[in-house]
């Protein structure tokens, strides 16, 4: 029998999910109180009220209501938590996981900011923390200008949309709405594994693998809020759960050490991991474990083993190189820092070749950074950064030793600086974006919530076209001397 301290929360929720409305499903002008004051503003205002504080993990029930022009768009249940790792212990501007849901309670694909229905979703904030002055961004274009030009390029990139978010009643500015890097036909377009899938064809795909730091609750399980403002050794607890290691360290030779050391040991720098996204750690089978380990392995011995004075090549039987110059490209031109070692997506699809991607975290980039310097390759990381817990792996460097693979660099970057990343093109789309957050004085007003944080927008944004600018030329002075 339910208890009556329990009802409240039942009954709030019950009254969460009575009412859901799919975006575009518009409804006469009502009179709406925001947090702040956006006048005529064309960015979509998000609000979003929770039954208790919001966590780290696991996600609390909400109602979220979206509003365009003051009208609402949609009205649905959530789950929602704290997201990141780091930028969690540093930002005061925390970034949210969002889990639509059905009036059950149980995840519900839903059309948010006009794309495609999915259930998961993130609310990036950036990195602001005052009065320390933190910014990693101060443009908030990081993400959205690096996901739109890979999305140009004919690659898929999480879907992102400028909002403005109230919490509980509290204006918090300006976010990115983003898709969730996720399997599914409008994501990561690849096969459903199932645990059954061992046959000789099922078992070859669908993977999703990541290069990251480690987190979540297969890590260290629930903990209150405050564990997670200083677990910093979560971040590198690597187990055979979730993850397995490469067969080589950074300098191209084999591991003699045992995986799986305690976090940020000796050896740490040497190694990489592959952590298991897709299937999850939970579901994924020792023989799909295999498999997927097998392959990697034997894709990196290939291209170590490889002799690039001949014109035979089997490295190329285990990647689709294409995926990877590309990759290499959008890094490169976003001089993306943390590109390569940390929130590095790779997925091999059933009886297909391992692609790189997508794209994704760049909030540390565009010359924002002093370890790699401007006039070289951000995958030359290892020779000015000597003991990061997060090295960038051999392949980049090795890869680029290869004539075949320069020689198809260089047609690609013709080709893209033709038309996608050209000057005129990468600028007019900075330009653009900036102008459309400073005309809607979203800017002014997230300035105006982060108090503490001076920031000269108009400086900021021409700085960072002049890294564009001086980028693209660089790498044409380079690339084209292949």
């Amino acid at each position: 029998m339910l208890r009556i301290k329990h009802l409240f929360p039942v009954l709030f929720f019950l009254l969460l999910v009575s009412c859901k409305k799919e975006y575009g499903d518009l409804e006469p002008e009502e009179a709406v109180k925001f947090a702040v004051e956006t006048g005529n503003s064309e960015l979509p205002y998000i609000q979003i009220k929770t039954i208790s504080q919001v966590l780290n993990e696991p996600k609390v029930s909400g109602e979220m209501n979206i509003y365009v022009n003051k009208r609402n768009v949609l009205k649905t249940a959530i789950g929602i938590e704290y997201r990141g790792s780091t930028s969690f212990r540093i930002s005061d501007k925390k970034s949210y996981g969002i889990e639509t849901r059905d009036e059950s309670g149980n995840s519900a694909d839903v059309e948010v900011g006009g794309f495609p229905a999915e259930s998961d979703w993130i609310l990036t904030g950036d990195v602001f923390s005052a009065p320390g002055h933190t910014i990693f961004d101060p443009t908030l274009m990081h993400h959205y200008v690096g996901y739109e030009l890979f999305r140009r390029m004919g690659e898929y990139a999480s879907r992102s949309k400028y909002v403005e978010l109230e919490l509980n009643g509290v204006y918090m500015g300006v976010y990115t709405l983003m898709e969730k890097l996720k399997r599914g036909p409008d994501r990561i377009d690849i096969k459903k594994l199932e645990p059954t899938d061992i046959d000789t064809a099922a078992i070859t795909g669908g993977y999703i693998l990541k290069i990251d730091k480690t987190s979540g609750r297969d890590v260290s399980g629930y903990h209150p809020l405050d564990y997670y403002l200083n677990n910093w050794d979560d971040d590198a607890r690597y187990i055979e759960k979730n993850s397995f290691r490469s067969k080589y360290d950074i300098f191209r030779q084999l591991m003699t050490a045992s995986p799986f050391g305690p976090p940020y040991n000796s050896n740490k720098y040497l190694e990489t991991y592959f952590l298991y996204e897709y299937p999850d750690a939970d579901v994924i089978t020792a023989a799909q474990k295999s498999y997927i380990q097998k392959y990697l392995n034997d894709f990196e011995t290939a291209l170590l083993t490889d002799d690039f004075g001949s014109d035979k090549r089997t490295y190329t039987n285990y990647i689709d190189r294409k995926s990877f110059i590309d990759f290499f490209i959008i890094n490169e031109v976003c001089g993306n820092v943390d590109g390569y070692r940390l929130s590095t997506y790779m997925y091999k699809n059933r009886g297909e070749k391992l692609k790189m991607g997508p794209i994704w975290d760049l909030n540390i980039g565009y010359n924002l950074q002093d370890r790699v310097p401007f006039n070289d390759w951000i995958i030359n990381y290892n020779t000015y950064v000597k003991s990061d817990a997060w090295m960038v792996p051999f392949w980049w460097k090795r890869l680029m030793e290869d004539p075949q693979a320069r020689s198809e660099l260089k047609i690609r970057w013709t080709e893209l600086r033709a038309n996608v990343l050209s000057t005129i093109n990468v600028l007019g789309l900075t330009n653009t974006t900036s102008d459309y957050l400073t005309k809607n004085n979203a800017i002014s007003r997230n300035y105006a919530k982060w108090t503490g944080i001076t920031v000269n927008y108009s400086a900021s944004v021409s700085e960072m076209n002049t890294w564009l600018r001086n980028r693209l030329e660089w790498m044409d002075s380079k690339i084209m001397a292949f």
